[in-house]
């Protein structure tokens, strides 16, 4: 088996590119590819639930503590008490934050333009129906089921 056609070798090498690509962007304004995807997942107007955040990011709690502290030390975010339930925590830009935001928004929107530029718009429609296929198959525990001895 070689490991470059393997369909988990494409995904993880192809990531890592993408993640350094993002980083190396995100390091010319004194930031980081998670601060950046921190500041466009947090609701511009509204803020977004910390709870909430972790998950839709694809993130552990530990990593986005860490990621949120970063960032209110930044002036970025700030917290206060969500007004809806008392037990959680809003998350919510500083204006500081919403320009940040814009920048990391016009990065994402540079890539996806030079991608599209590259790639006829049937190939990134079935690029997506294969991701998602992956990402089904894995929720639905149907990738390892047999027991490989």
């Amino acid at each position: 088996m070689e490991k470059e056609k393997t369909i988990g070798h494409a995904l993880r090498s192809t990531w890592q590119s993408v993640a350094k690509s993002y980083n190396e962007e995100a390091h010319k304004h004194d930031s980081t590819m998670a601060v950046a995807m921190a500041l466009i997942y947090i609701d511009y107007d509204n803020g977004t639930p910390s709870t909430s955040l972790g998950p839709s990011m694809g993130m552990e709690a530990t990593s986005l503590s860490r990621i949120l502290n970063s960032m209110e030390d930044k002036d970025l975010i700030y917290r206060e008490k969500n007004p809806e339930d008392g037990r959680s925590v809003l998350v919510k830009l500083t204006e500081f934050g919403k320009e940040k935001r814009e920048l990391s928004k016009n990065s994402v929107l540079q890539f996806n333009d030079k991608i599209k530029d590259n790639i006829s718009e049937e190939k990134i429609k079935h690029f997506f129906e294969v991701t998602d296929m992956v990402k089904k198959l894995i929720s639905q525990k149907e990738i390892f089921t047999a027991d490989v001895s």
